[in-house]
């Protein structure tokens, strides 16, 4: 699948620029794709120094929390939740703990970081999985919730932001909490549906209406403040949350004499070795969407949709923001140059740009997750998760353009 897309960007680049010239008359659309190539590999080179650092302390704080016992507490609080929603795996199982240590890196918005322990939970399902070569219901449900994007604080969107000079970083911190909230709901209830999971039951009616209260007295909140309000509160609230996690890891840890230097220092290794294997894939991912974008392939395609929108008579601000979520299903290191090249070309605040970030935190790698998570155990059967998955996905693109127009419209 990367291979097709990589390599459909170099074509179909190279058909726009020939079209260009021979139609067009212009004769620097060459030296424009080529200098476009220097300049996104510059720029890959930029935002990797910047992703070691972050990778590495998250990791090293995520590190902490596992030492001090914090994943385990949140995996015996999840139990019985679990019990409900995969019942064919058995309390205690060495999966539920893998499963809310990705989910928690997952919150985190660690999503490299938690590919290699959601690959350890899909081995623990799948030494439970009678045929092997299909996925069962359990292994379905992980994905498609690691498909919907289960981002609390999305810290690489935050980086991203920072690398290309947000004044405020976490304005979209609110944004993508809410879409994120709508994809990963979307996601459990198509399983629920297709899967007949019991979702009436006592202890599930309970997680779901105590998250649904809670989100609903917040947008409750939030309806009542003005846009300049929302921005102010969001920005305060995801820079207030961030330290917050800091400090409760570092509290609870330190009371459980956990050595938090040397945790620290164990993890955010870890950290330095993921970010280091990602440098060939930013590269290659920044640079055929460079070539792309200066070839005005990607131009020609965002006018005619903007054309189709505008007939319509809808805003067509969105639309400058869609090559982000078009391209995020198939591979997340061409959604985060698309997010990069938006900032670059609109500007790092303005609508596309922060629509774009918002889609980047609220969906998710569909095609490539399946491709990862099932090819590490020999599941060619994937079932109703590509459906359900791309449900997820579409649910967060659409609540991702609702809510921009509500905070930033």
């Amino acid at each position: 699948m990367l291979n097709k897309l990589w390599l459909g960007f170099f074509l179909t680049a190279t058909v726009a620029g020939l079209a260009r010239w021979l139609t067009g008359g212009d004769d620097t659309v060459f030296a424009a794709m080529v200098a476009s190539l220097f300049d996104m590999a510059r720029l890959s080179v930029e935002v990797m120094i910047l992703l070691f650092g972050t990778l590495s302390l998250w990791l090293g704080f995520l590190h902490i929390a596992e030492q001090a016992g914090l994943i385990k507490v949140l995996a015996r609080w999840l139990g019985p939740l679990f019990a409900q929603l995969m019942p064919e795996v058995p309390r205690g199982h060495p999966a539920i703990g893998l499963i809310t240590l990705n989910f928690a890196a997952n919150g985190l918005g660690l999503d490299n970081a938690a590919t290699p322990i959601g690959l350890r939970a899909m081995r623990e399902l799948q030494t439970l999985n009678p045929s092997p070569e299909s996925a069962t219901n359990a292994q379905i449900l992980f994905l498609v919730m690691n498909a919907s994007s289960l981002t609390l604080l999305p810290v690489s969107i935050f980086m991203y932001r920072v690398q290309q000079g947000a004044p405020d970083p976490t304005l979209v911190f609110l944004p993508i909490l809410l879409a994120t909230s709508v994809s990963s709901l979307a996601g459990l209830l198509i399983v629920a549906f297709v899967q007949r999971l019991k979702l009436w039951d006592p202890v599930v009616i309970a997680w779901l209406a105590g998250i649904a209260v809670l989100l609903g007295g917040f947008i409750t909140v939030l309806a009542s403040l003005s846009a300049v309000a929302l921005a102010a509160l969001s920005s305060l609230l995801g820079n207030l949350v961030l330290f917050g996690i800091i400090i409760l890891f570092l509290v609870i840890a330190a009371l459980r004499r956990v050595p938090v230097y040397e945790s620290f220092i164990e993890g955010a290794r870890q950290g330095f070795e993921v970010a280091r294997d990602l440098l060939p894939y930013l590269v290659a991912m920044l640079c055929a969407v460079g070539v792309l974008r200066a070839s005005g392939a990607l131009d020609f395609l965002l006018d005619g949709i903007r054309w189709l929108v505008a007939s319509s008579g809808w805003d067509t601000r969105f639309v400058d923001a869609l090559p982000t979520a078009l391209v995020k299903p198939l591979s997340g290191s061409a959604a985060r140059a698309m997010l990069i090249e938006t900032m670059g070309t609109h500007g790092v605040d303005s609508f596309p740009a922060l629509l774009a970030a918002t889609m980047q935190g609220s969906t998710e790698t569909t095609f490539y997750v399946l491709a990862v998570y099932f090819g590490a155990v020999g599941v060619r059967r994937a079932r109703h998760a590509v459906g359900c998955a791309l449900f997820a996905e579409l649910a967060g693109v659409l609540a991702s353009i609702a809510v921009c127009y509500w905070f930033f419209g």
